[in-house]
C-alpha cells in the first residue's frame, strides 16, 4: 500500500484543494500519513503571498527531502505556478505542478517512477480561463466546511502577486456547486464557507448568473444546510441585489469579511483599489440598515509605501466611526515582482510597528464592545473542537453564526452539531458561554 503525506501553506483556497488532491491519491488506493511520518510521496502546497511565504515553502520542501529521500517529492500550489524554476533548483524535488493540472499529478508520479527525472509541468496559467473541477466530498476537519466557488482575481493591486500565481477570474458552474453543497451537507456539515480567491467575483465571467442568484439557489436547492458564509467579499461587490439576498435569507449568516486594506482615498489609489471611502461608507450604511446586528471584519494594511501619518489617522478614525467587529492587521511587506515593492517612500519598519499596535488596540476595543452587544443572550453555537487554553477537559469552543467565538462546557457527541448558548461574559479574542440545549433535527 503507498502513502501519502501533505503540508499545506497558505490560505483556505489552498487547504481546500489539498482536500481535493488527497481524494485523487485516495482513489488510487493510497493511505495518509502524517506530515512527520515516512511516506512514499510527499505532496507540499505552497503560497506566494509574500516573500516569507516562498521560504517557508521551500523550508517544508527540504524538510520533506530529509525525511524520506526516496520519496516521490511534488510541489504544487502558487509558489509552485510562479517560480518552478527556483523549485526545480532544490536537489530532491520531483516534480512541480502549479495552480492547475492537478489531476495529472498521479500521472506525473507514474511517470516520475519509470524514467526517474524531475519533471517540470506548469503551465502559463494567464491562458486559462476554464476552472479546474476538483471534488471534496468531505473535509478532515469535521465542522466547518469550504466550497469553492471561483478562482482567479482581475484587479492586479499594487501590492499583490495572486493574479500572477493563480491567473484571471473563473468561475464554478453552479449546478457544480449546488451539487458539492448537498454532498458536505450529505457528510454532515451544517455551515459551508463559500470561498475562492476573490469569492464576491463568482460570476463576473457569466452572462446572465451572479453571486446573488448563487446564494439563492443554494438556499432553494441545498436539503439540509443550516449556514452558509461568504469567506470574504469586496465593497464593490456589495450590490444592492446581494444585500436584499443577505437580508431575506434564513441561511446566508450575519458576518461579512470586507477588506478595506486602507481607508485613505490617496493610498487605496495607490494600491490600485477600485473604490473610494465614500462608496465604502455608503455600502456600510445600507448594510447595517438591512441587518443591524452585522459583523463585519476586515483586513488592513498599514505602512503602505508613501503612507503619511494623516493618511494612516483617515483609516483609523474610518475603522472607529464604522466599528468593524474584528481585524486582521497587516504591516506592509514588500512582494518582489509587484509594483509596490518598487515604489519610492517605503515606509520606516518601527513607524510601521507602532501604527500596527495602534490599531491592534483599537481591534481589541472594538471587538469587545461588538462582542458586548450580546451579553446575556441565547445564540446558536456549533462547537469545533476542545477549548485547548484551559485544564478544563470539558470546554469547547466553536462560532456563533455572527463569528463570535465562544467557550463553553459541552461533550464531545455535541461537536459539529447546532447548539443553544447563553453568552454570560462578552469578550475578545473569545465570549464564555452557558449551554442551555441542543437543537433537535427539526429545529435546526
Amino acid at each position: 500500500m503507498s502513502t501519502v503525506a501533505f503540508h499545506t501553506l497558505g490560505c483556505k483556497v489552498n487547504h481546500y484543494e489539498t482536500e481535493a488532491i488527497w481524494q485523487l491519491f485516495k482513489e488510487q488506493g493510497y493511505d495518509r500519513n502524517e506530515f512527520e511520518q515516512q511516506a512514499d510521496v510527499y505532496v507540499i502546497n505552497t503560497c506566494t503571498v509574500t516573500n516569507t511565504g516562498d521560504k517557508k515553502s521551500r523550508q517544508v520542501i527540504r524538510r520533506a527531502i530529509r525525511q524520506n529521500p526516496d520519496a516521490v517529492i511534488c510541489v504544487t500550489g502558487c509558489y509552485a505556478q510562479t517560480s518552478p524554476a527556483e523549485i526545480m533548483a532544490i536537489p530532491g524535488v520531483d516534480i512541480v505542478v502549479g495552480t492547475q493540472d492537478r489531476h495529472k499529478m498521479l500521472g506525473l508520479i507514474d511517470q516520475y517512477r519509470e524514467e526517474r527525472q524531475p519533471i517540470n509541468a506548469v503551465r502559463n496559467i494567464m491562458k486559462n480561463r476554464v476552472y479546474e473541477e476538483l471534488d471534496v466530498p468531505a473535509f478532515t476537519d469535521r465542522t466547518r466546511a469550504s466550497l469553492k466557488i471561483q478562482e482567479g482575481c482581475n484587479n492586479f493591486c499594487t501590492f499583490c502577486i495572486i493574479p500572477w500565481a493563480r491567473g484571471l477570474m473563473r468561475s464554478r458552474d453552479p449546478q457544480e456547486v449546488i451539487r458539492q453543497a448537498q454532498q458536505l451537507v450529505d457528510a454532515g456539515y451544517l455551515e459551508i464557507v463559500l470561498t475562492g480567491i476573490h469569492t464576491g467575483g463568482y460570476g463576473q465571467d457569466f452572462k446572465d448568473y451572479n453571486l446573488a442568484q448563487l446564494l439563492r439557489d443554494l438556499e432553494a436547492q441545498v436539503k439540509g444546510l443550516k449556514r452558509l458564509r461568504i469567506s470574504s467579499i469586496e465593497a464593490s461587490q456589495l450590490t444592492d441585489e446581494v444585500i436584499d439576498v443577505l437580508q431575506n435569507s434564513n441561511i446566508v449568516v450575519n458576518h461579512l469579511h470586507i477588506p478595506i486594506q486602507s481607508g485613505s482615498d490617496t493610498v487605496l489609489k495607490r494600491m490600485r483599489r477600485k473604490y473610494t471611502m465614500d462608496f465604502f461608507s455608503e455600502r456600510l450604511r445600507k448594510l447595517e440598515k438591512a441587518l443591524p446586528d452585522l459583523a463585519v471584519t476586515s483586513d488592513v494594511i498599514v505602512g503602505f509605501p508613501g503612507e503619511t501619518e494623516e493618511e494612516f489617522m483617515e483609516t483609523y478614525n474610518f475603522i472607529r466611526d464604522h466599528k468593524f467587529s474584528e481585524l486582521h492587521v497587516f504591516p506592509f511587506s514588500k512582494r518582489t515582482g509587484t509594483p509596490a515593492a518598487r515604489m519610492e517612500d517605503q515606509v520606516d519598519e518601527e513607524i510601521k510597528n507602532e501604527r500596527v499596535h495602534r490599531l491592534i488596540a483599537l481591534n481589541d476595543q472594538l471587538a469587545k464592545e461588538y462582542a458586548s452587544r450580546f451579553e446575556g443572550e441565547v445564540l446558536e453555537v456549533i462547537p469545533e473542537e476542545r477549548f485547548k487554553d484551559s485544564n478544563n477537559e470539558n470546554l469547547y469552543v466553536g462560532y456563533t453564526a455572527n463569528y463570535l467565538k465562544v467557550v463553553f462546557e459541552a461533550s464531545e457527541d455535541m461537536v459539529g452539531k447546532l447548539v443553544k448558548v447563553k453568552i454570560t461574559k462578552a469578550g475578545y479574542p473569545y465570549n464564555e458561554g452557558q449551554f442551555v440545549r441542543v437543537l433537535d433535527a427539526v429545529e435546526a
